[in-house]
């Protein structure tokens, strides 16, 4: 019989993701079979993945979702608690994913398969059931193949409003027969009232699954919190298993909520010591409908790097193109525009704040990675088809010539791609292959001049390049290399000492533990493993 556990949280962002990615490893370097699983996911940082009912491949070549194809999408956190368990990850670890494109919609993936853009209403009333038997299907795969399934909720188990359509938790918890270990996070406060409140509005059927609970993100001495976990524990009968310091393992955010909002700054990377003198500031404009910014984490954990990311104000500047640059005050040394679910509406948001002039005048390094290579094009064809507009034709920010005409189909492919360092004064030194992954629906083709330093997925004109690899600065060549192009540019000594920094999404740190290492330390110098029995204590 395989055991199932569900780590349910009683909110979002409580660290289900992480205890989910330890104990995966956990249970990985003991030899036990591990896969992780979360029967539906809301998020746009996904990564491309091998589908168990596909035809089988060579790993290179590309295709849609559709029609039985090697490749397909889950989200983020399976990805890497799939690595964390060291496994291959598949679809089949998060077979739900809504990937939300603004109003209100989402595009609807089961099982790797982009289908139709859905409303919330429409997603519940047309598609819940068919999502649900995708999510059991896929969770009796898993479990046939091993001992133990960690599957992660979503939000927070007692939405008393969602226990009839509560896929990952309610319903996951149901058709895996799972046991249930609830976290709550102390930082947000009223941390005992949220348990406390969770613990009653759980369903009859749930409210004996839980074998335990885990207090998260705690700054202080944990024996501070004894008489609240005595009470706790006396009222409800759900014993604290442990108390996690707030750390940070490095693992990839899930969703933007870790992000700035659309209309504030922020900064990623600027508490590493490094003087002010000696660093590198990267600029992102924050996309209101950004996707994958996952792939700023690589340039963020560097030593000396700061990742800054702009407001982009889609009310626009009230028409008054004397107002504001809004690269001004930033002192950026490069900027990178990150992918996006909405190219269109982006760009028009774009626009709207005043970054086409702020953009044409930047005398820097401009990198574009997937939505936003095809932000920098001359302008996007059948747009319609990708925006919320009915204009067929709109002009891009015309930095690179190139023109993008959206099609119905994805392009879901892992891959690698060779690297021309002399084909584009950004890369200059790097090496490759450059490994990576492509998920994108628009085809762009040049309309000029241009090169080709990452192959046909790319296209770069003197200081800008654009290209469709996602991951692209988790490559350390590339990394490097385009660091040193950037500093040369800004006339920043930076660093040495650690010079190629780490990739949050599974490279090494600067610890030298990777994250997933770092998630099963802090699960198993803080939780009481031995309370759950075999086979999550040796």
């Amino acid at each position: 019989m395989t055991r199932t556990l569900l780590v349910a949280g009683t909110a979002s962002h409580v660290g289900k993701s992480t205890v989910a990615a330890g104990l995966c490893r956990l249970l990985a370097d003991r030899g036990v079979d591990v896969a992780p699983f979360k029967g539906q996911n809301m998020s746009n940082n996904a990564r491309v993945v091998v589908r168990p009912d596909a035809e089988s491949g060579d790993g290179t070549d590309s295709g849609s979702a559709r029609g039985g194809d090697r490749w397909g999408e889950i989200g983020v956190s399976q990805f890497v608690q799939a690595r964390a368990a060291r496994t291959t990850p598949t679809t089949d670890c998060n077979p739900v994913l809504l990937k939300p494109r603004g109003d209100g919609e989402s595009q609807l993936v089961l099982q790797g398969e982009a289908h139709d853009h859905v409303p919330a209403g429409t997603y519940y009333e047309e598609y819940w059931t068919r999502a649900r038997e995708a999510a059991a299907e896929s969770y009796r795969r898993l479990a046939a193949d091993n001992d133990v399934i960690i599957a992660e909720g979503a939000g927070s188990i007692g939405e008393i409003n969602l226990h009839d359509r509560d896929l990952a938790n309610v319903e996951t918890a149901d058709f895996a027969d799972a046991e249930i270990l609830l976290l709550v996070d102390i930082e947000r406060g009223g941390a005992f009232a949220s348990l406390y409140g969770t613990i009653e509005l759980v369903p009859d059927g749930l409210r004996d699954r839980i074998v335990g609970a885990v207090i998260t993100k705690f700054r202080g001495d944990p024996s501070l919190l004894e008489p609240g976990i005595e009470e706790i524990e006396s009222r409800t009968g759900v014993p604290i298993l442990g108390v996690l310091p707030y750390d940070d393992p490095g693992l990839p955010e899930e969703d933007s909520v870790g992000l700035p909002g659309s209309e504030e700054r922020g900064v990623v990377g600027d508490d590493d010591g490094v003087p002010a003198d000696r660093r590198l500031r990267i600029a992102v404009p924050r996309l209101p409908r950004i996707s994958n910014a996952t792939d700023l984490e690589a340039l963020a954990a560097v030593p000396g790097v700061s990742v800054v990311y702009l407001p982009v104000d889609e009310g626009g500047r009230d028409g008054d193109p004397a107002a504001t640059d809004p690269l001004t005050g930033v002192d950026a040394d490069a900027v990178v525009l990150p992918g996006t679910k909405n190219t269109v509406d982006d760009l028009l948001a774009l626009r709207a704040a005043g970054y086409a002039d702020a953009l044409a005048a930047f005398d820097g390094p401009i990198v574009g990675l997937c939505g936003g290579y095809q932000l920098l094009g001359e302008r996007i064809t059948n747009a319609a088809l990708e925006g919320t507009g009915e204009d067929d034709v709109i002009e891009g920010l015309g930095l690179l010539p190139v023109e993008t005409r959206f099609e119905g189909e994805k392009r879901l492919e892992q891959t690698a791609v060779p690297v021309d360092g002399s084909a584009s004064p950004l890369l200059s030194g790097a090496n490759g292959p450059a490994t990576g992954y492509e998920i994108h629906a628009g085809r762009t083709e040049a309309v000029g001049d241009v090169t080709r330093p990452l192959g046909d997925s790319s296209a770069a004109s003197g200081r800008v390049l654009g290209t469709y690899l996602h991951g692209l600065f988790d490559n350390e060549s590339v990394r490097a290399a385009f660091l040193d192009r950037v500093a040369e540019s800004a006339g920043v000594d930076r660093p040495t000492n650690g010079v190629g920094g780490g990739s949050p999404s599974g490279g090494a740190e600067r610890t030298g533990a990777t994250p997933s290492d770092r998630a099963a330390r802090l699960v198993a110098e803080n939780v009481d493993l031995a309370a759950l029995g075999e086979p999550f204590v040796e």
